[in-house]
């Protein structure tokens, strides 16, 4: 990893990219790297364009603004690649990271001339397969972690594996699924 990392996350309100960047930024912190995580709103309704940040370094992090040259975007819901420039910005050495159901070679046309890495993840197959509903941020929170090298992958699940049991103390039962969800991810990313 690098000293620094930096990762925006482009969804629509109520799919779970805040909470996304929100849970990478405590697993991250929990392994000792110092982490920020914070959303950005337009109009606050479900459905709108929302969007979230991370940086994560091992050194102390002294800028609090948002990220307009990021190594890293997540794309969490393909439609906005239609009306958000979710490529500006972006680093040449870095990639984008796109929940769709098409192909890389489909995608690619829509970002508008991005020269860098471009990877896809069908999130709603994997959250239907592990969870049984359509929980986009769980397999997206997996497949940045593998796509960044934020962390190894045995200690990123041990530790969600935590934040899970303390998050859903009194829903037990939906633990199993959002594990599954992240190992699957880890594997379908490509």
């Amino acid at each position: 990893m690098s000293n620094l990392t930096e990762i925006r996350w482009h969804g629509r309100g109520g799919q779970g990219a805040k909470t996304a960047a929100l849970l990478l930024a405590d697993v991250a912190f929990q392994t000792g790297k110092y982490v920020q995580g914070f959303p950005e709103y337009g109009p606050e309704r479900m459905g709108a364009p929302i969007t979230a940040y991370n940086r994560i370094s091992d050194k102390q992090i002294r800028v609090h603004s948002n990220i307009y040259e990021p190594q890293y975007v997540v794309v969490v819901d393909e439609s906005l690649l239609e009306t958000v420039d979710v490529t500006r910005g972006l680093k040449k050495d870095g990639a984008i990271l796109v929940n769709t159901q098409r192909t890389k070679e489909e995608i690619i046309p829509q970002l508008k001339g991005y020269e860098g890495k471009v990877y896809i993840i069908d999130a709603h197959k994997v959250s239907m397969a592990t969870m049984g509903k359509y929980f986009p941020n769980t397999p997206l929170l997996a497949a940045i972690v593998k796509v960044a090298g934020i962390m190894e992958e045995d200690i990123f699940l041990k530790e969600m594996e935590a934040s899970f049991k303390h998050k859903f103390a009194s829903k037990p039962e939906v633990i199993d699924g959002n594990m599954a969800a992240l190992k699957m991810a880890m594997q379908e990313v490509r």
